[in-house]
């Protein structure tokens, strides 16, 4: 697994635009969705509530390649959240959760780490499948939790690729596909 979350530039649509299924709260003053094309990361830092133990940085911010939360189970791709604060300095210690179908061994089901979400410019935070053991279809959630504040929540649902043939090969892993 490889989560990614980096401090970016980009406008991104007002919250009011958000699907109904979401849950925002007004400290949050902006909010986008949807699938990455992720790029190389620059160095790593620790989750150990993560089944892989780490997420990755990033430096350059990738665009989202769509923005529709059907997600295909294709290793290499990725699909996640930019979000701005209302608070100007930004938040600090911020959880992010990661709910999903059980994977591996241990039957996981959460996965948490740290982050931050500017209140200058938005901030990314996605999810990447690198191993076969998390192509799970289902229903994923991402929240972002803040003194025991929901932020936000946001639901993707995984698919089989050929649910979403248009999204399958979009960042070029056709070698890839499960």
């Amino acid at each position: 697994m490889k989560v990614w979350h980096r401090i970016l530039l980009l406008s991104v649509v007002p919250v009011m635009a958000l699907a109904q299924s979401d849950k925002v709260t007004d400290r949050i003053t902006s909010l986008e969705a949807g699938v990455v094309c992720p790029p190389e990361s620059v160095r790593s830092a620790p989750a150990p509530n993560t089944v892989a133990g780490e997420t990755h940085i990033i430096e350059v911010e990738p665009p989202f390649v769509s923005t529709s939360r059907r997600v295909p189970a294709v290793l290499g791709i990725g699909f996640g959240v930019k979000a701005q604060t209302a608070v100007e300095r930004g938040l600090d210690d911020v959880t992010m959760v990661v709910t999903h179908p059980p994977m591996g061994d241990d039957a996981i089901a959460v996965q948490s780490f740290g982050t931050r979400i500017s209140g200058v410019d938005p901030s990314l935070t996605f999810y990447q499948f690198d191993f076969s053991y998390e192509l799970l279809p289902g229903t994923w959630q991402m929240a972002a939790m803040h003194e025991g504040e929901v932020l936000y929540n946001v639901a993707f649902e995984v698919l089989p690729p050929s649910e979403v043939p248009e999204l399958a090969a979009v960042c070029g892993y056709l070698d890839l596909l499960s």
